[in-house]
């Protein structure tokens, strides 16, 4: 049972992920008020950002949260809430309002840990959203160093890049039969009556090494003179990453409840096991994928286009599958978890989409405007901001379409002194089971090269 329970923490916190935008990650408050736009998903693009002039501290002030509710947190422990674990998952940096719970998702863990189902599925109503939850992600960050063989006029050059980093994938989706989400989410009581309900989670998630091998460039402009911008050029950049895949792990879980004439769970004489699990797992594979990017600086515009993850796809090998049950009805406060004999199930291939990003920016003296638009994970997305810089404020707005929902952002920055600056953003997110808008505050200081 407690295998089912991580099972479904990780196919929340997906879930949550998905839907949660690039800030809930960020470190640095500006960009979050900007909508966290500027291509970080773009390698060229990423090139041109290293030539800004400053650097961002994080104040993690969502940790505040998380350290309050760490008890909660804990699979093994009697309070474990899976819900409030998904959404620290997909957040965790920053402060987000409305986060107290009811503890009914943390009940319903609980139970059924027990195998003590209440037979009244109505004290659980609320805990998972009306619509199924499906979703995948990807974070493959890489650190490294480029080594220039030319370099020209204009800070021209061109190079080889090699880095490493962590690959971690991951994908679920969690099914729930049409009557129990409309018991689950209904605002009143609903009863359904003799009637066989599954609640199902398909998640995977893989843990892998990417040694990467790339290309990097920076062409000038033909005719460019000193008065234009430093950062003017052609930029282009590609990885090929080589993944040496670490853990591979495939939870498939199957909860039944089935219900009486008076539409309370009841135990069935003789049907299947109301609660089957199936695990496959893996600590050997490779694979690859591959980077590319292309951005332009001209004068005040930038202009940038991505494709990350071409070909994305790790093979596993040796993966040994185990299947699991549990026999009692999941009323009767009976956990008895039946586990059967692993088998090797030879080579799974893992693979996910490619993610196109493209990006464009306007930097004028006093004002910033910026966009960026994409489709990969979770369908499109598209982020604006703009950004007014007075001497001692600055004055950031902007806002985020990502799964068929918007959500506004919206910021100050404070110079303190010459080369320190606190920024303060707040902003719309959807990081949680209930897909509910809730606000969240991100803190950081900015220091100036």
């Amino acid at each position: 049972m407690k295998r089912f329970l991580h099972a479904l923490a990780l196919a929340l916190a997906l879930a949550c992920a998905s839907n949660a935008q690039a800030q809930n990650w960020s470190f640095d408050a500006r960009a979050i008020a900007l909508g966290a736009t500027g291509g970080s998903e773009n390698l060229a693009s990423s090139m041109i950002d290293e030539e800004r002039t400053y650097r961002s501290i994080v104040l993690p002030l969502g940790f505040l949260q998380v350290l309050k509710d760490f008890g909660r947190l804990n699979p093994t422990h009697e309070e474990f809430d899976p819900v409030k674990t998904a959404e620290y998952a997909a957040a965790p940096l920053h402060y987000q309002l409305g986060r107290n719970g009811d503890g009914r998702s943390a009940q319903f863990a609980a139970d059924m840990r027990h195998g003590d189902i209440s037979r009244d599925l109505n004290d659980y109503r609320g805990i998972l959203p009306a619509e199924p939850l499906r979703a995948e992600g990807l974070a493959s960050p890489t650190w490294g160093r480029t080594f220039r063989f030319r370099e020209g006029a204009g800070g021209a050059f061109q190079g080889f890049y090699v880095g490493a980093g962590p690959y971690m994938a991951m994908r679920t989706d969690v099914s729930i039969d049409p009557r129990l989400e409309e018991i689950l989410a209904s605002p009143t009581n609903v009863y359904v009556p003799n009637a066989h309900m599954h609640l199902g989670n398909d998640s995977d998630a893989q843990l892998a090494l990417a040694v990467a091998g790339g290309y990097r460039a920076r062409f000038s402009w033909a005719g460019a003179s000193p008065s234009r911008s430093a950062r003017d050029g052609l930029y282009v950049a590609t990885n090929y990453k080589y993944l040496h895949g670490f853990r591979y792990e495939s939870i498939n879980g199957r909860v039944r409840l089935d219900t009486d004439s008076d539409g309370l769970v009841t135990a069935v004489p003789d049907a299947p096991p109301p609660l089957l699990l199936v695990r496959e797992s893996a600590t050997s594979g490779s694979g690859v994928a591959i980077d590319l990017g292309l951005g332009a600086v001209v004068g005040p515009w930038e202009v940038g286009f991505g494709a990350n993850g071409v070909g994305n796809r790790i093979r596993w090998r040796d993966v040994q599958r185990v299947t699991s049950s549990m026999d009692d009805s999941g009323v009767r406060g009976e956990d008895d978890f039946v586990e059967g004999v692993p088998a090797f199930s030879g080579e799974v291939v893992r693979e996910l989409p490619a993610d196109y990003s493209g990006n464009a920016a306007y930097n004028a003296d006093s004002w910033t405007a910026q966009a960026e638009f994409g489709r990969g994970y979770g369908g499109g997305r598209f982020r604006t901001g703009y950004e007014y810089r007075f001497r001692a404020v600055e004055l950031r707005t902007g806002a985020i379409y990502s799964r068929e929902k918007w959500n506004p952002t919206a910021g100050v920055g404070l110079n303190l002194r010459k080369r320190l600056s606190l920024d303060l953003a707040a902003f719309g997110t959807t990081a949680n089971v209930a897909r509910e808008r809730r606000t969240a505050v991100a803190v950081s200081l900015r220091i100036d090269h």
